[in-house]
């Protein structure tokens, strides 16, 4: 397979990152990862690169802007002009909003949203003097809809929206070729939730119902290859943003009521890994956690999505022959 371009995908060690990193690799990318935990990351280049694509490792804090910048140009000395790159570097604390101190409120910000921020800069300040590139940002249904616990995640993720809306609106206006994805993800098994920051005595978890991590990575190679400005990942994705528009005092009360008890596991302790709110954790995390007992690793509207061009196809053939056989029986009335 001949190579389809050079990818960059920060938070790539770990979790969705590196579910992502493996997704592109088998559809032709040579892939480079931005993360900070060197074992992860060389753990995620073997995998690379025994997919037959080349792969190459920055140990990197997306929170800081030098750091970024200086890696997106080893990137291109070591691999080439870079072609895809995805922002999906997050990190976040499971605690009430007056709970979580300032300092980890502010470094959640830093990574999530300003890591975005970091990781878009990088790559537009290289793909538009060329005039072609890719940039995806990696959403959260909680970027439309927050929930308790989760302040920091919540309000990163909505600031990456606002930032993304206003970039892709400057693009726009200067006739720039480089295309700006979101794709909003869904509660995924990572290793996220052995990791995070949490005041809980129990382990935390994502938000039932959950979907393994290839789900979203799989979602996030379909934009690569064909780009769209915004895509929902999963039925639970869909259902969040279209009750957060039409429902959202329902789901103030909902989520009050059930939102708490769902992001703790009381059949699992607390995980004895530290957090990576600050120091990355050493050793090779992979990128599932351990809810896969319990998560998806299909979802019909992600497949439709892939195959939305005979699904619609098949959707307006249905609906002209319903029609067609409406108007026929009106005819012998």
């Amino acid at each position: 397979m001949s190579a389809r371009g050079v990818a960059v995908v920060t938070g790539g060690s770990a979790g969705l990152g590196r579910a992502i990193s493996r997704e592109l690799a088998d559809r032709g990318w040579d892939v480079a990862v931005l993360a900070r935990g060197e074992d992860g990351l060389a753990a995620t280049v073997r995998e690379i690169e025994a997919r037959g694509r080349r792969g190459y490792a920055v140990s990197t804090d997306v929170a800081d802007w030098g750091a970024v910048d200086a890696a997106a140009s080893a990137v291109e000395d070591e691999l080439g002009p870079i072609d895809l790159w995805v922002n999906n570097a997050m990190a976040g604390t499971i605690s009430e909003f007056l709970d979580t101190s300032v300092e980890d409120f502010d470094r959640a910000t830093q990574v999530t949203y300003l890591g975005v921020v970091n990781g878009t800069r990088a790559a537009l300040s290289r793909m538009t003097s060329r005039g072609t590139g890719h940039v995806i940002q990696v959403g959260s249904a909680l970027a439309h809809r927050g929930i308790p616990l989760q302040a920091a995640y919540c309000g990163a993720k909505h600031a990456v929206h606002g930032f993304t809306d206003a970039v892709v609106a400057e693009l726009t206006h200067n006739h720039s070729d480089v295309a700006v994805s979101l794709v909003d993800m869904p509660a995924l098994n990572t290793t996220q939730f052995g990791w995070v920051k949490s005041n809980f005595p129990e382990h935390p978890q994502p938000v039932p119902p959950i979907f393994e991590p290839e789900v979203g990575a799989r979602a996030i190679a379909d934009v690569a290859d064909v780009p769209r400005r915004r895509t929902w990942v999963g039925e639970p994705t869909a259902a969040t943003i279209l009750g957060a528009r039409f429902a959202g005092r329902f789901l103030d009360w909902f989520l009050a009521k059930t939102a708490y008890s769902g992001q703790v596991e009381t059949g699992k302790p607390r995980s004895t890994q530290p957090s990576n709110l600050w120091e990355p954790v050493t050793g090779d995390h992979g990128a599932r956690g351990i809810f896969s007992d319990d998560a998806h690793s299909f979802s019909p509207q992600t497949w439709a999505i892939r195959h939305r061009r005979p699904v619609f196809s098949t959707l307006a053939l249905t609906l002209a022959a319903a029609v067609g056989a409406t108007a026929a029986a009106a005819r012998r009335r």
